[in-house]
């Protein structure tokens, strides 16, 4: 009786949270007119509560990050005994490599400008700092804190082994990916890329993903979601093909997931787990039915979770974790990434080698939208932006547009959420990918707006 009790314990232990995360996360529901994750109207609702003392709350979080760092560092030098060093959260927080200092004191300094003296507009204006200062930011921390606590409902209670019993044959074969990565896709897909690195991010900490699948699922899975894809296409006046565009975008997506592996950097990765060890790979057992074995692996995942742990206290841990150490890379690395955009002629100078891409591939106005097609390094809308007025064709502006979104890697967000993370990818190699990218789904976008228009 005991066992039976015992494990009906663990199959509630696996169905209720999964249950709850799969409605917070991946189940979609309409609101105002668009459909979206209730997680993403969680993080809207905490956001309008903190609206009024948000942008005061980040100044101090950002302040707090660098001038922690520095107290602990002091501390540290002159007395390296003393017992708050050896709290683990103030090691993993404050106690960080001379390079994350410095980009932590370059977003202090961002911070301070942006709130304090926005007169100087090149830090504070609503086309730079401003942007990532006020409407990225508060986006950001309430994300944060909601999916932070509510992650372990999808990651700590056998879901993801169960789920990826059942999409092994799938995502392995044409991804070369654990069937769990299906679930990033998901949640990146209905709610928002940010959650997608988060996800990704955590189960490569926790030894579920080597190094090669974090870097292919953060770089080709985190997809852009809905909402976003519709603001993308308003902005460039063509929201009435809003289906066709997003069908686009997702099989220009699907073929760059294919493809881009297979090239360097990615396909330079190392195959092996955070920790330098080889994978086992125990969830890719085909030999054994999907469901039951699906089951049998989630059963095992929560015998020894404990609930509260989990979810309260390991989830805080996450939320502060990713306030103190995400939050100031992203003000750095977008604020910068916009002002180059905004105040000089690099992204211009770069796009123009796709100007005889453009022509080749038949599209008027080349000249002005190849100028957008380096931008969307910077920010996903930069370059829905720039042809909105500039250029009259319909079909560069959807192909612009669909391709923004498709190239899924910009600095202001995505891109200083993967740098930011544990994952193993630099610059260098965002800026390859984001290349790629960029030559891999053109040709298909533009291929299939010919066919459109």
């Amino acid at each position: 009786m005991e066992n039976i009790n015992h494990k009906i314990q663990n199959y509630l232990k696996f169905i209720i949270p999964s249950l709850i995360g799969i409605i917070l996360f991946i189940f979609p529901i309409k609101a105002d007119g668009q459909f979206t994750i209730p997680i993403a109207i969680l993080s809207n609702s905490l956001m309008d509560f903190f609206r009024q003392y948000i942008n005061i709350i980040l100044v101090v979080l950002i302040c707090t990050s660098f001038f922690g760092s520095i107290l602990i560092k002091t501390i540290k030098k002159f007395n390296p005994n003393i017992k708050l060093l050896k709290l683990e959260l103030i090691q993993t927080l404050f106690d960080i490599k001379p390079l994350s200092l410095v980009i932590r004191g370059i977003s202090t300094m961002y911070v301070i400008i942006t709130y304090f003296f926005p007169q100087y507009e090149m830090i504070a204006s609503t086309a730079t700092g401003g942007l990532v200062f006020r409407d990225l930011l508060p986006v950001l921390f309430s994300i944060f804190l909601i999916a932070g606590i509510c992650l372990p409902l999808l990651l700590n209670f056998g879901l993801l082994e169960f789920v990826g019993t059942l999409l092994i044959k799938v995502m392995r074969p044409i991804f070369g990916l654990p069937g769990r990565s299906a679930v990033d896709a998901i949640a990146s897909w209905l709610g928002d890329g940010t959650i997608g690195v988060l996800l990704t991010s955590k189960q490569y900490e926790d030894g579920y993903y080597t190094e090669k699948e974090a870097c292919i699922i953060g770089t080709n899975f985190s997809l852009v979601s809905i909402t976003f894809s519709l603001v993308v296409i308003n902005t460039v006046g063509l929201g009435s093909m809003f289906l066709q565009f997003y069908l686009t975008v997702t099989f220009a997506c699907i073929i760059a997931a294919i493809v881009i592996p297979k090239l360097p950097p990615l396909s330079r990765k190392r195959d092996t787990l955070i920790d330098g060890t080889k994978p086992e790979h125990l969830e890719e057992h085909e030999n054994k039915a999907s469901v039951s074995y699906g089951i049998e692996c989630a059963l095992d995942k929560v015998k020894d979770v404990k609930v509260f742990d989990s979810i309260v206290i390991d989830g805080m841990k996450n939320v502060i974790d990713m306030w103190v150490s995400v939050i100031p890379i992203v003000m750095m690395v977008g604020t910068t990434a916009l002002i180059i955009a905004e105040y000089t002629p690099i992204f211009r100078y770069l796009g123009l080698p796709f100007v005889p891409l453009l022509q080749i591939l038949g599209l008027p106005e080349a000249h002005a939208a190849a100028q957008a097609m380096f931008a969307g390094f910077a920010d996903m809308l930069i370059p829905s932006v720039m042809v909105a007025d500039a250029v009259q064709s319909d079909i560069t502006r959807f192909v612009v547009a669909a391709v923004s979104v498709s190239q899924l890697i910009y600095l202001s967000e995505v891109g200083a959420l993967l740098l930011a993370s544990k994952i193993p990818v630099k610059l260098k190699d965002l800026v390859i990918i984001f290349i790629e990218r960029t030559i891999i789904t053109l040709p298909i976008i533009a291929g299939i707006a010919h066919l459109l228009f």
